[in-house]
């Protein structure tokens, strides 16, 4: 089988991906933004698995589904991950626990809000890790430019967890506020209430595999969800191999029990 990887770059978990395929015989190629056309060519492969949630990569994941062609995860779930008024209310529909969101402009939001009680977090409204992202305690925090619209949410403050998941195994690591998957982090205990959580996420999307920040807020104990991902890198998880493996494989059965095009 002939498989196209959609991915920023092509070592680290996608170049770990890409030797797993190649291992259980599939030609594997991967597009980049150095090599990504998307054009009939790009349809030269039986199967695709989008790595990246850039837009070109999604406008690249959009044309292929429109060729009928097989792809994981899928654009629509891809994209709602990508976009955090999106990813807000994919997480509020599931009946999840997530901060209060706000959208405006920098003079909307600075008129219309209270700093004296409670902070912010500024974020991107196309997620990228933790780029862009920000503690807002007085409306001269906020960075826009004029007219932009901002995105802010309310900050939890308690606890924050990393959470990986792949199929049914979990793992949960404290971690700093703000910080991105690949800062450092300490394993802790899998509790019933963190497993419950992730396991009520995957199964409400049918995710293979993914991964999400929470909060467990200081004053109730309440589980906040305040990202997700459904492609991390695993930085993390034990063992790098196993998660590829593992990764891989239930995507190769993701494509044996959903397609037609099979060689």
């Amino acid at each position: 089988m002939r498989i196209g990887i959609l991915s920023k770059r092509e070592g680290n978990f996608t170049g770990k991906l890409r030797l797993y395929l190649q291992s259980k015989g599939h030609e594997v190629r991967i597009y980049t933004l150095k090599n990504l056309k998307i054009n009939q060519e790009l349809l030269d492969n039986d199967f695709f698995i989008l790595k990246s949630k850039q837009l070109f990569f999604l406008y690249a994941g959009y044309f292929i589904e429109s060729n009928n062609f097989p792809i994981y995860p899928s654009t629509e779930i891809a994209f709602k991950h990508k976009n955090r008024i999106e990813a807000h209310f994919l997480i509020k529909k599931a009946g999840f626990l997530s901060p209060n969101i706000y959208l405006g402009t920098k003079q909307v939001l600075t008129q219309n809000l209270t700093y004296s009680s409670r902070s912010y977090i500024q974020k991107p409204i196309m997620s990228s890790g933790s780029k862009g992202v920000g503690i807002v305690t007085k409306s001269d925090d906020i960075e826009a430019e004029t007219d932009e619209i901002i995105y802010l949410e309310d900050f939890i403050s308690g606890i924050h967890y990393l959470a990986y998941f792949i199929k049914d195994n979990i793992f949960v690591y404290e971690k700093e506020p703000l910080a991105n998957e690949h800062a450092p982090v300490k394993e802790i205990e899998l509790t019933n209430d963190l497993k419950s959580l992730v396991i009520r996420w995957k199964n409400e999307y049918n995710l293979l595999f993914g991964h999400l920040d929470l909060v467990k807020e200081k004053n109730t104990d309440k589980i906040y969800i305040v990202d997700i991902g459904c492609f991390p890198e695993f930085s993390h998880w034990k063992n790098i191999i196993d998660a590829v493996n593992s990764v891989g494989n239930l995507i190769l059965n993701f494509y044996y029990k959903n397609s037609k095009r099979i060689n």
